[in-house]
């Protein structure tokens, strides 16, 4: 698991350092569930917690709410190997009430499947070896924060 807090985002255009195998993943606005569906041929998601928790102030910020959050954290598997780390901040609303049901699915199956839902620019970060991407996807009224970090195992074509 990733310490995501205290991590400083920049957006994705002021960013100029990124290596090309990282920049495919990073600079994507298609689902990334269906491109590890892809890349893969057994994908998994492994839900580490998914409870009303403490939300990061930068979080709070960037999502203007101080309200109730579900904050889910997972990992996305690509041949039984973890591959992503993502954390997602889910404001409890009416917007969101199905989106909290998703269990042990994807995000991702959900939030681009659904053409009314959007999403904002991204922003990455890189930290101890690791890139991340976060990005707001509007549902409703409601924003949801989702942060994905490529784990190193990620850029590797087969697993032994």
């Amino acid at each position: 698991m990733i310490n995501t807090k205290n991590l400083i985002w920049s957006n994705l255009n002021q960013v100029s350092n990124i290596p090309n195998h990282v920049l495919t993943w990073l600079d994507d606005h298609q689902s990334l569930t269906a491109k590890l569906k892809q890349k893969f041929n057994c994908f998994s998601v492994k839900v580490i917690s998914q409870a009303e928790s403490l939300v990061h102030a930068d979080e709070t910020e960037l999502l203007n709410w101080n309200g109730q959050s579900i904050v889910r954290e997972v990992e996305l598997l690509g041949n039984n190997r973890v591959v992503v780390f993502a954390r997602s901040i889910i404001p409890i609303t009416n917007d969101t009430k199905n989106l909290l049901k998703v269990g042990g699915k994807s995000l991702g199956e959900v939030l681009f499947n659904d053409k009314n839902i959007k999403r904002s620019q991204l922003q990455i970060t890189h930290t101890h070896g690791t890139w991340g991407r976060r990005s707001i996807f509007t549902i409703g009224s409601t924003q949801v924060l989702v942060s994905e970090f490529f784990i190193k195992n990620l850029y590797v074509e087969t697993f032994a």
